[in-house]
Formats: structure tokens, C-alpha cells, sequence
């Protein structure tokens, strides 16, 4: 399997070099050269299999580059610090299904992602004997998931950028409390798209990036996509037979989530009918599906589900590949217009090709609270308040033909001040996040400024 880039300006690289790569040097978006379709023999397979067999099974059609036996390792030692057996296991509440994506090191759904991402990068490092700096913006959940990947590990030192006062308290003591020496959180004065701005300037700057051995963690990286592609394989089989299908409902900021059930429906042919997306008040990708348009009319607002408080949507890029037919030229194009207007707008084909793919819903503060509220009062489960938007959105379009299941994307915990108002009842801290405040903590604030990130990556960095 080779990786092509979405803006066609390199040659196509291994999986070894798409993972070193990150962002692609012609400032685009990495996607395999085609999209794995399942056989019925090999869904049959499937069925039944342990979440670690499952992962390395679809893993292994996007990684033929690295041994199977060293492949099924770094899988197995991925999954085994998740606290659950299943490791994504699912829930029924009424008529929605809650898939649990938090039962991993930091209590969110990136730890499925990025604790392999933090195994494969020891396992190429160690092999090749180099070294990396890893430099990513975070909402809130990235970060700490990010850092609990690759924490104390050699050759690696981490770089994690996230918004001042503007992540929940938990989220930053989580960051910030990891004392490791190979470990340095940035807190810019600014918003999360500032930050992921910043990053994606400094990995166009290919000068710096070689010199300075840069890594990438954000979702722009395609092993965050491919592996979270399985937990929706996983769910989908375990609610569906004999042509059955199941609906995804989405918590939604910057799209890499969402892309991966994209990548997931096309493996697994006929089993998934409807990947709804469910935004905050920050809803320029509600937007692009109802309207048409994908425009950066309104600044990023604040609200109780902070890791999805984005306007610029990382990994839209790879959807808009598709939705132009697979045509980097027109891809590139349309990329460029959006960074001199902010705005793009879609032909009415391809408006019925977004909406045959995904439904979406904007979901308010004042609904969000609403829904964790009544979710508990009628069912006794905690939603967080991500979680809560996903299945707000997702109770809109269910009905009775098929299951929905609604990513359950981090721990109440970790928002308790908006889930404990919501609910009129504190929430129970979970033995990982007891005590953090009294923890000793190291932080730097920074100016939102690419050229003091660079200089504080240069003069900290390996």
C-alpha cells in the first residue's frame, strides 16, 4: 500500500514514510492510492474477533510494510493498557447504542489512536536509530493523549500547543502535570486554530521540519485516521446481520473522526447507511453539509465542549479530495482559494454527493446541557458534554430500521463543572484524575507567534 498526497505534488511513499512524514511536503493531506474494500469472506472473518485481532487485521491492509508478527505487537501492547476488555465497548440506552472510546490512559478517544501511533513511532525510530520532535495543537484531548503516547520514551521529545484558559481544567492538568524530561507543554495566547495554524505553517517549512526532525500527532497524521477506523468496523459487526446496517452520530470539530467512519463504510461494504454530523455553535461543517458552504464567517465561540471548538476543520482536506472526483489539481485549487477567502462553495452535484454521505445538526449549549440532563434522569448514564452533542444530533435522525450508535468520545470527568450543572450532581473523578491539582505542573505561556514556537522547539528540541 502506497500513500498519495491530496494536493498530487510528491511521489507516492510507503506507510513507514507517510507516518515520518506527517503532513505532506506539498502541504497536503495523505490517503492511500485506494480506499481497501472487504470481501464477505473477510467481514465473515471478522465477526467475532477481540477488538486487538480486529485491529490487526484491518490494520494490516493500509501496513504491508512492516512485518506482521511486529505489526500484531505493537497492536497488542496498544490495546493492553485500556481498562475495559473490549477495549471500545458499546452500551444501550433506549434507542441509542453509546460506543465508550474512553477507556484508554487519558479517558478519551484519542488514546485508541495514539497509543499505537506512539508504539509504531518507538518501533521505527529504534529500527532506524533517529530521532523525532513531535510538535501538535491540541482542543483539549489530543494533548494529553498525545503526551501519555510517547511520555519518557528515547528518541522522542513531544511539543503540545493548547489554548490558554481555554481547555477544561482536567484536560490541562492532565498536559501539564507529565513531568517527563522529553515533555513540553506551550500554552498560546490565542485560540486552538491559532495553534493549529502555527503548526501547520512550521511543517510547510521543510527547512525546519528536516533540520529539526519534526513529527506530526494531530489527525493530519494518517495513522490517527486508520486507527480509529476500527472501532467503527467493530460496532457496526456486532449490530448488524443479514444486511442489517447501522447510523454513526459524531461529535465533530476537525473532522478527522468523522473521516475515518468515512474510510470504515467503504471498507465494510453495506453495513453502514448514515455518518451524522453533530457540531457545537462552532458549526462550519454543518454548514458545508446543509448549506453547500464551507466558510469562515463566524470566530470560534467558546462552549462547554471545548475539543470542539474549531472553525478550520484539519482533515476536511481529505473529504474535499474525494468529493473533486480524486483530482489533486482542482483539490490544490480550492485550498488556496480558501486560505486568501475563507470561503468555498460547492456545485449542486456535489451538494447531493456531501449529503448522500453525511446528515448534520448544530447542537447549542443550552441543548447540550439539556440532553445530558434527560439521559441521565431517564437512563442513570453520564453523558460529557461532546458526547451529549453527538447525542443530541443523533436522536434527531434515529429511527427504528436501524441502530444508532452515538461516539461516546471522553469521560464525564473530564468536564465535570458542565456535566455536575447540567446534572445538579457532582460527578465521581475516576482514580486516574484524583489528586491532579496537587500534582506539580510545568507549563510555558507563549505568544501566538510561529517564529517563538519555532525558537522554543529549536533551542529544546533533540
Amino acid at each position: 500500500m502506497k500513500y498519495i498526497s491530496t494536493r498530487g505534488l510528491i511521489e507516492p511513499v510507503s506507510f513507514r514514510e507517510a507516518v515520518m512524514m506527517g503532513l505532506a511536503t506539498d502541504g497536503g493531506l495523505l490517503l492511500p492510492q485506494s480506499l481497501p474494500v472487504a470481501d464477505k469472506e473477510q467481514i465473515a472473518a471478522w465477526r467475532g474477533m477481540t477488538y486487538p485481532q480486529l485491529a490487526f487485521a484491518v490494520l494490516s491492509l493500509y501496513i504491508t510494510d512492516i512485518p506482521a508478527q511486529q505489526l500484531e505487537d505493537i497492536v497488542n501492547r496498544s490495546y493492553a493498557v485500556f481498562d475495559h476488555p473490549e477495549v471500545t465497548p458499546l452500551v444501550q440506552h433506549g434507542n441509542i447504542h453509546i460506543l465508550e472510546l474512553f477507556h484508554g490512559p487519558t479517558l478519551a478517544f484519542k488514546d485508541v489512536a495514539l497509543q499505537f501511533l506512539g508504539n509504531i513511532f518507538e518501533y521505527l525510530l529504534t529500527e532506524s536509530g533517529g530521532k523525532m520532535n513531535i510538535l501538535g495543537a491540541t482542543s483539549g484531548d489530543t494533548g494529553s493523549a498525545a503526551i501519555y503516547g510517547v511520555r519518557g520514551r528515547e528518541r522522542i521529545n513531544i511539543f503540545i500547543l493548547h489554548p490558554y484558559k481555554r481547555v477544561s481544567r482536567i484536560q490541562e492538568l492532565q498536559m501539564t502535570t507529565v513531568m517527563d524530561a522529553n515533555v513540553f507543554n506551550l500554552a498560546i495566547q490565542g485560540s486552538f486554530d491559532d495553534g493549529q495554524a502555527i503548526v501547520k505553517a512550521i511543517f510547510n517549512d521543510i527547512s525546519f521540519k528536516k533540520e529539526h526532525h519534526l513529527g506530526a500527532i494531530n489527525s493530519i497524521n494518517w495513522a490517527r485516521i486508520v486507527a480509529q477506523i476500527v472501532y467503527y468496523i467493530y460496532a457496526a459487526l456486532k449490530l448488524t446481520n443479514n444486511g442489517q446496517m447501522v447510523d454513526f452520530a459524531v461529535p465533530t470539530g476537525n473532522f478527522g473522526d468523522i473521516f475515518a467512519g468515512y474510510v470504515a463504510r467503504t471498507l465494510l461494504p453495506g453495513h453502514i447507511r448514515s455518518l451524522i454530523l453533530a457540531t457545537n455553535e462552532n458549526d462550519i461543517l454543518t454548514g458545508f453539509v446543509n448549506k453547500g458552504e464551507y466558510s469562515l464567517s463566524h470566530k470560534v465561540v467558546q462552549t462547554s465542549s471545548p475539543s470542539m471548538d474549531i472553525q478550520v476543520a484539519s482533515n476536511f482536506e481529505r473529504f474535499l479530495y474525494y468529493l473533486n472526483g480524486a483530482d489533486p489539481d482542482r483539490t490544490r485549487e480550492n485550498m488556496t482559494d480558501f486560505s486568501r477567502k475563507g470561503y468555498l462553495a460547492f456545485t449542486p452535484e456535489q451538494q447531493k454527493i456531501i449529503k448522500k454521505n453525511f446528515l448534520s445538526k448544530t447542537v447549542s449549549q443550552p441543548e447540550t446541557a439539556a440532553t445530558i440532563k434527560a439521559f441521565f434522569e431517564q437512563y442513570g448514564y453520564v453523558l460529557d458534554p461532546h458526547t451529549a452533542v453527538g447525542v443530541n444530533a443523533g436522536q434527531t435522525f434515529v429511527d427504528s430500521s436501524c441502530p444508532m450508535v452515538c461516539l461516546a468520545t471522553a469521560h464525564p470527568a473530564k468536564f465535570g463543572e458542565a456535566v455536575s450543572r447540567a446534572t445538579g450532581r457532582p460527578v465521581e473523578l475516576p482514580q486516574s484524575l484524583q489528586g491532579l491539582d496537587k500534582k506539580e505542573s510545568r507549563c510555558e505561556v507563549i505568544a501566538a507567534d510561529r517564529e517563538k514556537v519555532k525558537a522554543f522547539v529549536a533551542s529544546h528540541g533533540l
